[in-house]
């Protein structure tokens, strides 16, 4: 039998993101690109064991671990029935709303509810909610809107109870109590590859002695979002009648019709020509259709949600400019920023105006990179770091969500054209707090010349910063504290956050900043990542595809490579640079295309999905020696293309310089 048709919190949020995704949720027949592997979503997304830890502040709780609605909320209504009870994930049904609650306490009539969330906060910050203006900051609207549902389902399933409602989430000036407590909640799959959580029975009294969640009262925020005012903006409906009407639209299975705008970009239920060929359906097609009357062709055509970095998506949508062709220069209004290269405004024109041009060929700033590259300083270094940050610190001391460096990838090109793969880190043992080994292997690796070294994206720098305050408040007694320190400062810039202001005399060059103020090429659409420049840098060097066509990497007399033998970067297909991450073998072997695309895809906020989800494999999990050295192998790997792209996009400028000059020789 079917699912009732209840709107669930899940769906609640849906429904606030865009009405029109509860027709499409759910259906097979709309692909859905979000991550449908529980167990590694669980490890992508991190923060699954806080939920198992708030169960044990809260001991001797009744635990609903049934997924079917009917037997979930009789098991529910059979505990209420007592007079004090602690239940986990309670099922709580009002028409057809319908919720699984976190913890629940029940004391006579009164419930103290309490959502977990896998997010840090700060005790000590004075409005930590609101704005300046009373009302609520965006980033914490979803988890508040979130407990409001929950709240009104309770109340009016129990009119005549009192209830208090409290956010539980990690602390982050809390510090851990114990060694090892991260390794005390297992991630595991179940039968029917359902992600669980297996709490170790070596967990002691110490463990939870001094708690890093805490729970915070909400009642407040979410009484503004009863009264309509959290926000500023008008609404068409109040929080209420926002409910009814999804939860009616929900039960009906009746589309609702919204506009389309630039939040469009973000939504999941799209699909490839080639899965629409074989019957499946894009809902953002199908809302884009029926708004614009599009036809299939139209979809071909570059949109202004492609526009890198542009926040005037949503004005232009209004007035009926979707295309790139649509657009004049006014639209973008680019303006130069008196600084080298290209600004953001101008490099969104020429994005624009390549497509209307028909230009294939990339835009490069020839002479003005040529003027970076001559302060630069052989031998080259090109670094790329891998990292992650875990609710559940691995060692005493540690705060929720420190980040932890747990691999970096070091390539050298030397004056002579030479490239090698210098050096590499890679640490997973579980439990230990990596930091300071992480940054001595990196001085060692750098500290050989004063060559230049390169970063992509500002990753590299941050976590430095971060380590270097690991460093200086760290009570340990650590011998080359200082040494470690003055070595980071050496390389980075200090961060906006930092009350100690250095910029080192080796500061890394970030080549994502060189991307953006002297190169595009248009095959990126939009993107610096450099997981779509670097196969539109393959595609347009010719230089590339002849050095690289050859198994010289990895090979006797070619490129040094620690991982890699007689390696041949370039594929071609149908005349086309098969993208060279997709060559390297799967990070998990059991997982989809789709799911393995989620993991990869990275914009410039965010780093090494899939690193910090293997990473999490390694740590939250128990795995054979086999498959514990296939992911070491593969994050290896994985990192070290890293750090050549950086290689392999340097050596296509240079080419390019070099051309360019010799053009003008000519001339």
């Amino acid at each position: 039998m079917a699912n009732p048709r209840y709107l669930t919190k899940s769906r609640f949020k849906l429904g606030l993101e865009c009405p029109t995704k509860l027709y499409f949720t759910k259906k097979k027949e709309y692909l859905d690109q979000k991550m449908d592997d529980p167990f590694l979503a669980a490890l992508a997304e991190g923060g699954y064991q806080v939920g198992e830890l708030a169960k044990l502040y809260f001991p001797n709780g009744h635990d609903i671990t049934t997924l079917d609605y009917e037997n979930a909320e009789a098991q529910t209504l059979e505990l209420l029935k007592q007079d004090e009870v602690i239940i986990y994930e309670p099922a709580i049904r009002f028409k057809n709303l319908f919720i699984r609650i976190d913890v629940l306490v029940k004391s006579g009539n009164h419930f103290d509810l309490i959502e977990v969330k896998a997010k840090s906060f700060d005790e000590y910050e004075e409005e930590p909610f609101l704005n300046k203006n009373g009302t609520i900051k965006s980033p914490w609207k979803p988890y508040l809107y979130d407990i409001a549902f929950q709240r009104h389902v309770l109340s009016s399933a129990y009119p005549n109870s009192t209830i208090s409602s409290f956010l539980m989430m990690a602390n982050k000036n809390a510090e851990c109590p114990t060694d090892g407590l991260n390794q005390k909640f297992k991630i595991v799959r179940d039968e029917s590859n359902i992600k669980g959580i297996k709490v170790s029975s070596t967990l002691t009294e110490e463990d939870l002695k001094k708690r890093i969640l805490i729970q915070v009262p909400v009642e407040d925020e979410i009484q503004l979002i009863y009264d309509c005012k959290d926000s500023k903006e008008r609404r068409e409906r109040n929080f209420f009648d926002e409910v009814e009407f999804l939860a009616e639209k929900y039960q009906n299975d009746e589309k609702v019709i919204t506009e389309i705008g630039s939040k469009c970009a973000k939504c999941e239920f799209k699909c490839s020509s080639e899965d629409e060929e074989n019957g499946f359906k894009s809902g953002f097609k199908e809302c884009w259709s029926s708004e614009l009357g599009w036809q299939k062709d139209d979809f071909n055509a570059p949109n202004v949600l492609s526009i890198w970095n542009f926040r005037k998506k949503d004005s232009l949508i209004n007035s009926g400019k979707i295309k790139l062709t649509d657009l004049v220069e006014a639209d973008i209004s680019p303006k130069h920023d008196k600084k080298p290269g290209i600004s953001a405004s101008e490099r969104q024109w020429l994005q624009v105006e390549m497509v209307q041009n028909n230009e294939t060929k990339p835009f490069f700033d020839a002479q003005g990179l040529k003027r970076e590259m001559d302060t630069w300083k052989f031998p080259l270094h090109f670094i790329d770091f891998e990292t992650t940050a875990v609710a559940i610190p691995f060692n005493k001391g540690r705060k929720p969500y420190e980040g932890v460096a747990f691999q970096f990838s070091h390539h050298i090109v030397y004056e002579d054209g030479t490239v090698e793969h210098a050096g590499q880190y890679l640490n997973t043992e579980q439990g230990k707090f990596p930091n300071y080994d992480f940054v001595r292997s990196l001085k060692e690796q750098l500290e050989k010349d004063d060559g230049t070294i390169f970063r992509y994206a500002p990753h590299e720098n941050t976590y430095l910063n971060l380590i270097y305050r690991q460093l200086l408040n760290d009570p340990s007694d650590i011998t080359d504290r200082g040494v470690l320190c003055d070595f980071i400062k050496s390389i980075t810039k200090s961060v906006g956050s930092s009350s100690e202001k250095w910029e080192g005399d080796r500061c890394m060059v970030d080549m994502w900043d060189l991307v953006k103020r002297y190169f595009y090429d248009p095959y990126t659409n939009g993107s610096n990542s450099i997981k779509y420049v670097l196969p539109a840098i393959l595609n347009s060097s010719d230089y590339l595809k002849e050095k690289y066509i050859e198994p010289i990497y990895g090979s006797p007399g070619g490129i040094k490579s620690l991982n890699f033998k007689n390696w041949q970067w370039i594929e071609l297909k149908g005349g086309i640079v098969t993208d060279p991450y997709k060559r390297l073998p799967k990070m998990f072997q059991d997982t989809s295309e789709k799911n393995m695309a989620l993991l990869t895809e990275e914009d410039e906020l965010a780093n090494g999905g899939a690193a910090l989800t293997a990473y999490g494999k390694l740590q939250f999990t128990e795995i054979s020696d086999y498959e514990k050295n296939e992911l070491e192998s593969a994050l290896l790997k994985y990192c070290e293309l890293d750090t050549f792209a950086m290689v392999m996009i340097y050596e296509a400028w240079r080419e390019m310089i070099r051309l360019e000059l010799e053009e003008d020789r000519a001339a």
